[in-house]
C-alpha cells in the first residue's frame, strides 16, 4: 500500500461503495508507491503546534464511537518525535469515558480543526496512558502556566493521517483574530476622520469612457481587498466578456486628476447582470486604489472603457493550471470558473501572507475543493513551482498572474524543464520593477525629442512628460497599446503581451516596462 490512511480507512466495504458510487478510480492511486503519511513533516507539526484545540474518538466496549472536545492553550498537544505526539489530562468531570475506553481499545482517532483557514488534519492513532509513576513524561506534556493537577498523560503512536479537503468548513474567527482583521478598517476610518487635505468635489458620473455602470454592491473580502459590483444603470444586460478581460476604470486622485486605472473583472464570466472588480488598498501606490476605496460608494456611476482581454484561455481540450499570487488572484478566479463548465482539468494553486488576506479563498475551496492548492507564507507553505511544473499533466497550459518575482520564477523553471514557453501564459498586475536598471538614452526619430531616461522612471513615463503625445494602457506590460517599433539600439524586453515575431520581426517594444539593453535607443515616434 502506498498511503497508511487509505490502508486503515478504505476497508473491503469503503472500497465498494466507493466503486459503486465512482469515486474508486480517484482514490486508487493512494495504493501506488511507498508507505507514507504516518511520518510526521515539518507543515504537520507545525499545524498541530498551533491548534488550541482537537476531536478525539475513541471506541467503547459495546461498539459505539464516543468524541470528546478537547481545549487548552496553543500548542497543548506536544510534538514527541515524527511517529509520536501527547498532551497532558487534567482534572475535569471525571467521567473517564475515554479513560476507559482505552484500557479496552487503543485506538484513536482525532481531527485538528483550523477554522479560519479551513483546513483540517485527520489522524489515526494507538494510545498509551501514561500514568503518575512516568513523572518526567508528564512534565514534558505538562503546559506552563495552566495551574491545574495533571491526573495522566495520552501518548498517541501515529498509524496515519490525511488532510482532508476544505469544503464545507465554516470560517470562525477567535477575538485576537477577529481584532487583526479589523485593525486595518479601523485605521482607515480613523484616518478619514482625521484628514485635513481639501477633497476636490466629485462630478456626478466620474471618467468619460463609453460603457456607463453604477456600483450596486461592495464587499470587504480581507482586511485590504474590497470588491465592487457593477451593473448597468438600466438594468440591462453588460456587454459579454471571456475569463481575463478588465475593465479601464475612472478614479479621482487627490489632487483632483482624473486617472484610469486597469481591474480584472473576476465574476463569472457567464453572467451578464454584473461585472465584479476586486482592489487592493495600496497605501504605497500611486493613489488609484486609495481613490476607489474612498469613492467607490453605493450609486456612485463610472464611465468605463469598454472590457478588453489581453490573457485569453485556451479553447481547445487541453489542461491547465492556474497559478496566482496575492491580489493575482482575481483573473484567475474567473478562469477557473470557465474551465470548469468547459469541462477541462485543471489545478489552481494560490499563494498569499495568511489565509485572511487571501480573496476568494472560501468561495474557490467550496467550488474547486482538491484542485485548489492554498499557500500561506505566514504558516511556512511555500509554492513549490518546479514540483508544480514537472507534475503537471501532458500538454498542460500554464497561466500565472501575480508579482514579477513570481511570474520570473516560473519563466526561469520553465526554461530549465524546456517546457514551451507558448504553453507559460501570464499578466502582471504592476510593472515588472527592474531595480538594476540603467540610464537610457533615448531618441524620438518623428518628434525629433532627445531624452535621458533616469534608472528609477520608464521609459512611457519619459515620452510623456517630456510633452509627447503617444497611446498608452495598462502600463504592465499586459495589451501593448503602447507599443512602437525600435529604429536602432537593442531592447530589453519586459511586457507579457508582444509575440516573438512581433519583438524580433517588427522590431517592436512596450515602452511602458521594457527598458533597453543598449545605451542608446531609437523609437519611430
Amino acid at each position: 500500500m502506498g498511503h497508511k490512511f487509505a490502508e486503515i480507512a478504505f476497508t473491503g466495504s469503503v472500497r465498494a461503495v466507493q466503486q459503486e458510487l465512482g469515486s474508486r478510480a480517484g482514490y486508487s492511486r493512494m495504493d501506488e508507491g511507498e508507505d507514507y503519511n504516518h511520518v510526521l513533516g515539518q507543515r504537520e507539526a507545525d499545524f498541530i503546534a498551533a491548534r488550541d484545540s482537537f476531536y478525539m474518538a475513541s471506541v467503547s466496549e459495546t461498539g459505539w464511537p464516543y468524541v470528546q472536545h478537547r481545549g487548552g492553550s496553543t500548542g497543548f498537544m506536544k510534538i514527541l518525535d515524527e511517529k509520536t505526539i501527547g498532551f497532558a489530562d487534567f482534572s475535569g468531570n471525571r467521567q473517564y469515558v475515554s479513560v476507559g475506553n482505552f484500557k479496552k481499545d487503543d485506538r484513536v482517532a482525532l481531527f485538528f480543526m483550523d477554522y479560519l483557514n479551513q483546513t483540517r488534519l485527520k489522524m489515526l492513532g494507538r494510545v498509551r496512558i501514561a500514568g503518575p509513576d512516568e513523572s518526567a513524561l508528564l512534565a514534558e506534556l505538562d503546559v506552563e502556566g495552566y495551574g491545574a493537577h495533571v491526573e495522566r498523560g495520552f501518548v498517541i503512536h501515529i498509524e496515519a493521517f490525511d488532510w482532508n479537503c476544505p469544503q464545507h468548513i465554516t470560517p470562525r474567527y477567535t477575538e485576537s483574530q477577529v481584532n487583526e482583521l479589523m485593525q486595518p478598517l479601523i485605521e482607515e476610518n480613523r484616518e478619514l476622520k482625521t484628514r485635513r487635505v481639501i477633497k476636490s468635489v466629485l462630478p456626478e458620473v466620474l471618467g468619460a469612457g463609453p460603457l456607463e455602470l453604477v456600483i450596486s454592491g461592495v464587499r470587504q473580502l480581507t482586511p485590504r481587498i474590497r470588491a465592487f459590483e457593477l451593473r448597468d444603470p438600466t438594468g440591462a444586460e453588460l456587454p459579454v466578456v471571456e475569463a481575463g478581460s478588465h475593465l479601464q476604470v475612472p478614479v479621482q486622485l487627490e489632487d483632483g486628476e482624473s486617472a484610469i486605472r486597469h481591474y480584472s473583472i473576476c465574476s463569472n464570466p457567464a453572467r451578464r447582470d454584473i461585472y465584479e472588480i476586486a482592489v487592493l488598498h495600496d497605501s504605497e501606490g500611486k493613489g488609484g486604489s486609495v481613490a476607489a476605496h474612498e469613492q467607490f460608494t453605493i450609486g456612485r456611476k463610472l464611465r468605463c472603457g469598454l472590457p478588453q482581454n489581453h490573457f485569453r484561455l485556451h479553447r481547445d481540450e487541453r489542461p491547465a493550471v492556474l497559478i496566482a499570487g496575492g491580489i493575482g488572484i482575481t483573473p484567475i478566479k474567473a478562469m477557473a470558473q470557465a474551465l470548469k463548465t468547459s469541462g477541462n482539468t485543471l489545478q489552481i494553486h494560490y499563494a498569499g501572507r495568511s489565509g485572511y488576506e487571501m480573496a476568494f479563498r472560501d468561495r474557490l475551496a467550496r467550488e474547486f475543493c482538491t484542485d485548489l492548492t492554498i499557500y500561506r507564507s505566514e504558516q511556512g507553505e511555500r509554492m513549490d513551482i518546479e514540483r508544480i511544473l514537472s507534475t503537471a499533466p501532458d500538454e498542460s497550459v500554464f497561466y500565472i498572474c501575480g508579482p514579477g518575482r513570481l511570474i520570473d520564477a516560473i519563466a526561469d523553471a520553465a526554461n530549465a524543464l524546456k517546457i514551451d514557453m507558448d504553453r507559460i501564459r501570464f499578466e502582471r498586475f504592476a510593472p515588472n520593477v527592474d531595480l538594476d536598471a540603467r540610464p537610457v538614452a533615448l531618441e524620438l526619430s518623428r518628434s525629433g525629442k532627445q531624452i535621458h531616461v533616469s534608472p528609477d522612471k520608464s521609459i512611457l513615463d519619459a515620452i510623456l512628460e517630456a510633452g509627447v503625445d503617444t497611446s498608452f494602457g495598462c502600463k504592465a506590460g499586459n495589451c501593448k497599446s503602447c507599443a512602437v517599433k525600435v529604429i536602432s539600439g537593442e531592447p530589453d524586453h519586459k511586457d507579457s503581451a508582444l509575440s516573438i515575431a512581433e519583438r524580433d520581426e517588427d522590431r517592436l517594444m512596450c515602452p511602458c516596462v521594457s527598458r533597453a539593453k543598449s545605451d542608446h535607443l531609437v523609437l519611430d515616434i
